[in-house]
């Protein structure tokens, strides 16, 4: 049984006050009816059953709501544009594992333009080390007033700042971390391949991409990864039989017949994928002329796809599914705080002050997701008898990880890079959620070699979060729209 902890009167206060107040790429399959005038019954009905306490865990919706929209989402949106967390690395001319590449998309939404070596921050550049040591930070800040060239001699030599027992640290710490059992498969960042991408000019939202080959990726994704034998059918599944007016009522029933691990599972792919189609509802090309393309929220996209009757009644499942995600990724935050907090931790780019200011507001958010009072208990996950729980946690990290190796089969680049983004940044909360004795024993002033995170992993985690909740944030912005056309 998952466990409550009851701490903060206020938040139910201010929900109490407030009643019922309550963001892309691939498509869920559902069936298009076209010129269909809804009633304001139908309207609302995204929203009537989307309530109330969620599955697995004594955590309600309402509460998510206020907890994200006033307290969390102002500070990640915040947080997300700043430099540290704005410029990932990627590769994304990995070819597909699984299948025979089907060609990248050639619509223009879905090119990402890569970011400049020149307009990268400094710090950054620089690599993993200079987080943890001050002299390296130091040095490098010193930096500012050179000359590019200069900058990047210096730069070259950047490891005679450290003394020989740091170096060994160091290195044994990086032969820890290639040996580690991640949950994603890690891109390459030494590769000729691998790109700094700017995250702020190249936002998540609808591209256009879809059919065959974006219905291919999720089919191996739920078919393939997620515990389910070919016998049972997924509900809307458009590459399944014909199955008549099948409800989906077997196939949830064999989900509720699974062990919490694996039902925790698909619920984690399912709020993934409906955090991403939120986000290009939400993000929808509303008008393209001679002059700039105009972008904002398809309330008729939003119910075609969460809509019960439109959906077949999947809508609230699916929706329910992303708050579930929320809530492990909340806790995930919760659980690495210490980790930021240590002092020599910097979340460095060269920019002294900003830096400052950045871990600063990351602190701020880490203190309010410990302050939540109704976190997952991931205790309640892998408890059983050790060898077969540890048997169940590989099998559960491994299907993860070849997920994240799937990301690499999406033909469109925008898509590409923010499933590889989102991925990573579920599973570096995963690695956390199951990393609790590594990281209660911390060391205070010097890295640890039984856990570390990467920038990739730290920069992917927050921006992770950042899109969930910012899903959130849109599902009360389309209540709030399709209310206004009611």
């Amino acid at each position: 049984m998952l466990k409550v902890t009851l701490q903060n009167t206020g938040l139910v206060v201010l929900l109490l006050l407030l009643g019922d107040f309550v963001s892309g790429w691939f498509h869920y399959s559902t069936p298009h009816h076209s010129g269909k005038t809804a009633s304001d019954t139908e309207e609302q009905s995204c929203f009537c059953h989307l309530t109330g306490v969620l599955d697995d865990c004594y955590c309600d919706i309402e509460s998510i709501d206020v907890f994200n929209n006033f307290k969390v989402y102002p500070l990640i949106r915040k947080l997300t544009a700043r430099d540290f967390f704005r410029y990932y690395k990627v590769n994304l001319k990995r070819p597909c594992p699984f299948w025979a590449d089907d060609g990248h998309c050639a619509i223009k939404d879905c090119h990402v333009e890569p970011c400049p070596e020149s307009k990268i921050p400094v710090g950054i550049k620089s690599g993993n080390y200079n987080k943890y040591s001050k002299a390296v930070n130091t040095d490098l800040s010193d930096l500012s007033d050179l000359s590019e060239c200069e900058q990047a001699q210096n730069l070259g030599a950047i490891n005679s700042t450290l003394s020989n027992q740091s170096k060994e640290a160091f290195e044994d710490w990086a032969r820890h971390d290639d040996a580690q059992d991640h949950f994603c498969e890690l891109d390459d960042e030494t590769s000729p391949d691998a790109e700094y991408v700017d995250l702020m000019l190249n936002p998540e939202r609808y591209t256009g991409y879809k059919g065959p080959s974006a219905w291919r990726v999720w089919n191996s994704i739920y078919e393939e990864n997620c515990f389910k034998p070919r016998s049972v059918y997924r509900p809307l599944n458009p590459l399944a039989p014909v199955r008549g007016d099948d409800d989906g009522e077997a196939f949830y029933n064999w989900l509720e017949g699974l062990c919490l691990e694996k039902r925790v599972f698909y619920r984690l792919i399912s709020g993934l994928h409906s955090s991403i189609n939120i986000h290009l509802c939400a993000e929808y090309l509303l008008e393209e002329g001679w002059g700039k393309a105009v972008w904002g929220p398809n309330a008729q996209e939003f119910r075609r796809r969460f809509d019960p009757a439109e959906a077949k009644g999947e809508g609230t499942r699916r929706l329910k599914n992303l708050y579930f995600l929320y809530l492990i990724e909340l806790r995930a935050l919760s659980k690495v705080a210490p980790y930021f907090e240590r002092a020599f931790i910097h979340l460095y780019t060269g920019n002294t002050r900003q830096d400052s200011s950045t871990k600063d507001l990351l602190l701020q958010i880490l203190n309010e997701t410990k302050a939540f009072p109704m976190h997952f208990d991931e205790k309640s996950m892998f408890a059983g008898h050790k060898i077969e729980a540890k048997t169940l946690k590989e099998e559960f990290r491994l299907h993860f990880k070849n997920i994240s190796r799937i990301m690499d089969c999406v033909g469109c680049s925008k898509c590409r890079l923010w499933g590889k983004l989102q991925t990573q940044g579920l599973g570096t909360a995963l690695k956390i959620l199951f990393s609790e004795k590594e990281i209660k024993n911390l060391p205070e002033n010097t890295p640890s070699k039984g856990f570390q995170l990467t920038r990739q992993e730290i920069v992917a985690l927050l921006n992770a979060f950042g899109r969930l909740s910012t899903s959130i944030k849109e599902l009360h912005n389309f209540r709030t729209l399709l209310e206004e056309h009611r």
